[in-house]
């Protein structure tokens, strides 16, 4: 029997938007999707483009698309990204520019062969291109589950 090709990842996350500042945390919800077949085997590991978007209790959105490397360290998952994106700020946080970028590092632990759960944490910023770059920390738990 010849088994079936699992090639999309979505990820399902929830957390807290920036965490570090008491006056504009709120919680969010997002999801990403990864498409396996589009990997390439890097210098720096498993390489593949990841696509996404989250919503803040405070009506933030922020969607973006960028690329992610895994480390497959067996029960366990290491996934480092970076996404360029718009944010819009809704009631939120302004960030100081709609051109944002997502750093994120991702620990999971790996259920079964379709399954994962994990823990990130992220920092978006605009790296400066805005007089305006207060930046935003976030933590997220993570329920990943391919098809």
């Amino acid at each position: 029997e010849e088994k079936k090709s699992l090639d999309t990842e979505l990820n399902f996350f929830t957390g807290m938007f920036d965490f570090s500042d008491t006056k504009q945390a709120s919680g969010t919800i997002g999801l990403q999707h990864q498409n396996e077949d589009l990997f390439r085997n890097s210098f720096l590991g498993k390489l593949s483009p990841i696509t996404g978007g989250f919503l803040t209790e405070k009506s933030a959105f922020y969607f973006y698309t960028g690329a992610q490397v895994e480390y497959d360290l067996g029960f366990i998952t290491i996934t480092p990204s970076f996404a360029p994106g718009y944010y819009n700020s809704g009631d939120g946080k302004d960030l100081g520019s709609a051109l944002e970028f997502k750093s994120e590092i991702q620990m999971s632990l790996n259920l079964n062969d379709s399954s994962k759960f994990g823990m990130s944490y992220n920092h978006i910023s605009n790296g400066s291109l805005s007089d305006k770059n207060p930046g935003a920390n976030s933590y997220m738990i993570n329920f990943l589950k391919q098809f």
